[in-house]
């Protein structure tokens, strides 16, 4: 690299440091440092805690749930969206990342009222006969899935539709010029060629669903996930050693997701 380009680089890798790995590495060294010794208590504390457990449980059980569900919604939308005209893709394309521009905040105070006892679904399910008595739906960890699909589900949409215009649609002429059936095309062709938009896109929502505080603290109610908790113990019980301690294991458990995600995507696209 020559001095032109590290001069350019220079400005935006001191921001970096300054602002980003800076105060991160110092926040994870104090998770170590306890009356002035080296420790691992903070951690042996937490994962000690039944209570904790069962939040981390929840936290990645509802990402999950949320990134899966992105993903089944969010492919074939992109898939569509990527076959139509210029025209009609703009349009399609403005709605799937309306839900973005909306305040997280409004997004969630819409669906207290949908979700609650008396809101709009139970009372379609109550009126049609379908079931007797209200369901219990918003201060649940469905209600934070639903909020957050609605967050989210632009994200994967715009990932994978990046990917699927630059497909060489050829390819699938070619395969179906030799005889393969539109399934196999897809499966053998086009499904492993967007991979990459697939992997990335999850990544994004399994990492914001993984640390999104709004949406789970107003859908959520009592029920807590880590990003609550979080704030709980910082602004609430100013336990800011806590507070560090569970930071740094979601920095951990985004890392090991994005290495797991990307050898998925390793083993079904072997080529890149």
């Amino acid at each position: 690299m020559n001095k032109k380009a590290m001069v350019l680089l220079l400005p935006g890798l001191l921001f970096l440091a300054a602002f980003m790995l800076i105060p991160i590495t110092l926040t994870i060294a104090s998770t170590f440092v306890q009356d002035g010794k080296l420790t691992l208590e903070g951690y042996l504390h937490f994962f000690r805690d039944g209570y904790f457990n069962r939040i981390l449980l929840t936290t990645l059980r509802v990402s999950a749930v949320t990134t899966l569900v992105c993903m089944v919604l969010g492919y074939p939308a992109a898939y569509y969206i990527s076959r139509t005209s210029a025209r009609k893709k703009s349009v399609m394309l403005a709605l799937s990342i309306f839900p973005l521009l909306t305040s997280p905040v409004v997004r969630s105070f819409s669906w207290m009222i949908i979700l609650g006892k008396k809101g709009l679904v139970n009372s379609l399910l109550v009126n049609t006969g379908i079931i007797d008595k209200p369901l219990d739906i918003l201060y649940t960890p469905t209600a934070m899935m639903i909020g957050l699909v609605h967050l989210f589900l632009p994200l994967i949409i715009i990932t994978l539709l990046g990917v699927m215009e630059n497909l060489d649609h050829e390819l699938v002429r070619a395969a179906r010029s030799l005889g393969a059936s539109p399934f196999t095309a897809f499966r053998k062709i086009t499904f492993p060629l967007t991979v990459p938009g697939l992997i990335i896109g999850g990544i994004l929502v399994f990492v914001g669903s993984l640390t999104a505080y709004t949406t789970p603290a107003l859908l959520g109610g009592k029920e807590r996930v880590v990003s609550t908790f979080l704030y709980q113990n910082a602004m609430t019980l100013n336990d800011w050693q806590a507070a560090s301690v569970i930071a740094v294991i979601m920095i951990v458990i985004t890392f090991v997701v994005v290495g797991l995600m990307n050898a998925w995507a390793n083993r079904l696209n072997p080529k890149g």
